[in-house]
């Protein structure tokens, strides 16, 4: 067996040679566009087709949160396999604090089998009171509405931190959930784990007469530190349980560890990765390239639906050290506050961008910006130590900003702004390349901009 970095150099090698590198590329993506919701939503249907052996069913319910007496609406996902399985894989948050789901899917891992994931949205079930034995209680009736054992099932919420599950609540409306499941389309499952997501998110890649089908919830909290967010890949293509653990790790490594909305790391952040194992003969390798273009995929799908967001920035770092140090850099960039802001506003204000480099590369002995050199835009626009302006590269920046803009803002009656879309209008980014020119090492990592729309949401994500 081929170790991580042989796995992932040549699934880099592949991802190459075959120009899947479709969004995470330095050319713009312009593939994409889209006039309504309406013509989205067709488009995501068109990806949806659930992989063989696999089904999915939601049920919707209200509520009044312990803590909050006030009513509100939950939704139930269900996604069962026809049987279970011994391939899957899940990859989960970093932070100290986790969630329930969290803990109990650690666990999981150990198990034989996976028959089944009850997803719930609304609560995130962190920190409440009795939160592990309420998961616990969630897969118990779920396993026995879907005839499995109670350990064959991982759970997952997202939502509200702090907030105690409705568990009975729950467990009233599970049946009607599973009575739903239908093995056509993944759609009523992608739209059932969103909470402030503006749409659904669904991407879909073949291989071999098998398919992998991503959904992925994820607006806001978004700064990985191994996964992040909510996300289930199903795959009727037969991997073997440790292959598809690797795959998993190499494919998170090279797109949902890349990416960043606020800096915040999420308490719930979950990927999961299930086989039916319907489909045989598919090289590991193979598999794993197109897994990780799903991966890259759903994770620009997630930064540009992130909350608030008119511009994705995507950063290419070139000539670190190693790629850990292009990461961070890169990482370090699309979080800089005053350059986020410049960027919402469609402001070439670069000593902003460099102000931000500096500050990074200031904390770590030996960081040599002496041979640094930046475009935005494909604009040449620092070398030599200077930055390379003039009026008519001014005009044609900020041309290149509005041209990335998904929307732009608007304010309410009320003062307030809401984002006048539901739907993604096309998949430019602002393309931004950082070249060092002191060694290897290279990634790719993007990121949103900051804007009165990501206040607006956050102030009031309880009220």
């Amino acid at each position: 067996m081929q170790n991580c970095a042989q796995l992932r150099a040549r699934i880099e090698n592949q991802l190459h040679s075959q120009h899947r590198r479709r969004h995470f590329s330095t050319v713009a993506s312009t593939d994409l566009t889209f006039t309504s919701s309406a013509d989205h939503r067709t488009w995501l249907a068109s990806q949806a087709a659930l992989p063989r052996g696999f089904r999915v069913g939601k049920s919707q319910f209200s509520f009044t949160p312990r803590e909050a007496p006030k009513p509100a609406r939950m939704t139930l996902t269900v996604i069962a396999l026809d049987q279970p399985t011994a391939d899957f894989a899940a990859v989960f948050t970093r932070n100290a604090f986790p969630g329930a789901p969290v803990k109990v899917g650690r666990q999981r891992l150990k198990e034989a089998k996976l028959g089944a994931i009850v997803v719930n949205n609304k609560i995130s079930n962190v920190c409440a009171p009795g939160g592990v034995e309420a998961a616990e209680q969630i897969c118990v009736t779920a396993a026995t509405a879907l005839g499995l054992a109670p350990n064959e099932v991982l759970p997952s919420s997202t939502g509200v931190i702090g907030w105690s599950l409705p568990v009975a609540d729950m467990e009233a409306a599970l049946p009607a959930a599973v009575a739903a499941l239908q093995a056509d389309s993944v759609l009523p499952a992608a739209e059932g784990i969103v909470t402030t997501d503006l749409y659904p998110k669904v991407r879909r890649a073949e291989l071999g007469g098998g398919s992998i089908v991503g959904i992925a919830k994820g607006a806001g909290m978004i700064e990985p530190n191994l996964a992040t967010m909510l996300v289930y890949l199903l795959t009727d293509i037969a991997i073997p349980r440790d292959e598809l653990r690797q795959a998993l790790a190499v494919a998170v490594g090279q797109s949902f560890n890349r990416i960043s909305i606020d800096s915040d790391t999420s308490t719930s952040d979950t990927v999961a990765l299930v086989s039916s194992g319907r489909v045989t003969g598919i090289d590991p390798a193979d598999f794993t390239a197109i897994l990780t273009q799903v991966c890259r995929d759903l994770a620009e799908d997630v930064v540009r639906n992130g909350e608030g967001v008119h511009h994705v920035i995507r950063v290419e770092v070139t000539g670190a050290p190693d790629d850990a140090a292009a990461t961070a850099l890169g990482r370090a960039i699309v979080n800089a506050p005053l350059f986020k802001c410049a960027i919402a506003g469609n402001d070439p204000n670069v000593g902003r961008l460099v102000q931000a480099i500096g500050r990074h590369a200031g904390l770590y002995e030996g960081f040599d910006l002496v041979r640094l050199e930046l475009t935005l835009g494909g604009i040449p626009i620092f070398a030599d130590g200077v930055f390379q302006l003039d009026p008519a590269k001014e005009t044609a920046l900020v041309a290149h900003l509005r041209g990335a803009e998904l929307y732009a803002s608007a304010p309410t009656a009320a003062g307030h702004f809401s984002p006048p879309v539901d739907y993604p209008p096309h998949e430019r980014c602002v393309e931004l390349t950082v070249a060092l020119n002191a060694g290897l090492g290279q990634a790719i990592v993007l990121g949103g901009d900051l804007t009165h729309e990501y206040v607006t949401e956050n102030a009031d994500y309880r009220s």
